[in-house]
């Protein structure tokens, strides 16, 4: 199949704007700092919504097993709040996940 160089450059310029109005509507919308305290936290607490949002379907049904995929979960969440680092976080999740498929003779 031949490539259409005139499809994707338009492809790649129709990405470019879409990304460049998501970021300049809000400049051009909000000009003033924002004071209203519960937009604020609307803002501050929405980046981290979405990550966990798009995040958490992804570990929940990544493994072999949903059951896996919560023990990873679970262990992720403790070991986070407790403060651990990223590493052993994403270490202890991932051991989790593979112990408990172990245990459950699916790996």
């Amino acid at each position: 199949m031949p490539l259409d160089y005139s499809r994707i450059t338009f492809v790649v310029l129709i990405m470019a704007l879409v990304t460049y109005l998501t970021r300049a509507l809000p400049l051009l919308f909000f000009r003033r700092e924002i004071t209203r305290p519960l937009i604020r936290s609307f803002l501050y607490y929405l980046p981290y919504a979405v990550l966990a949002a798009m995040t958490i379907p992804n570990i929940l049904y990544s493994t072999s097993s949903f059951y896996s995929g919560l023990a990873a979960l679970a262990v992720g969440l403790i070991l986070s709040f407790f403060e651990k680092g990223l590493l052993l976080t994403a270490l202890g999740a991932a051991l989790a996940a593979f112990a408990l498929e172990k245990l459950l003779g699916l790996y």
